[in-house]
């Protein structure tokens, strides 16, 4: 059951990367925060088009290998912390870039998957 529960997060905590970097963004409603600006990347004069294109490029990352991390949760394999961190810094590297208060409880959640990792945290899952 445990098992199931940390599957459940990994996958729909990559999951939803996708869901908040890829989503449209009306041009009369502007979403709380822009995948093309990174202040970075604006530091370095990089223009919109391409730091949208890295944010969503690593967005997808992010979700596959947590969703792999997930699913090898599920599988019970023993490489699925390893693939849970890599997808926890890759997280917060999209988030630290493209910082915005907005995306601050994502960082929580990939710093917890960092911390629960590193404490072989839950015990029953490993």
């Amino acid at each position: 059951m445990i098992a199931f529960l940390v599957a459940a997060f990994l996958i729909v905590h990559g999951l939803l990367h996708l869901g908040v970097w890829t989503a449209p963004q009306p041009p009369d409603k502007p979403s709380p925060f822009d995948p093309g600006h990174s202040w970075a990347l604006a530091a370095a004069h990089v223009s919109p088009a391409p730091a949208r294109a890295t944010a969503l490029a690593l967005a997808w990352y992010t979700a596959v290998v947590y969703t792999v991390a997930g699913a090898g949760t599920l599988a019970g394999s023993v490489w699925w912390p390893t693939a849970a961190v890599v997808g926890a810094a890759t997280g917060l590297v999209l988030k630290a870039i493209w910082f915005d208060p907005w995306l601050s409880v994502g960082a929580l959640l990939d710093v917890g998957v960092i911390v629960a990792v590193a404490s072989t945290w839950p015990a029953s899952a490993y």
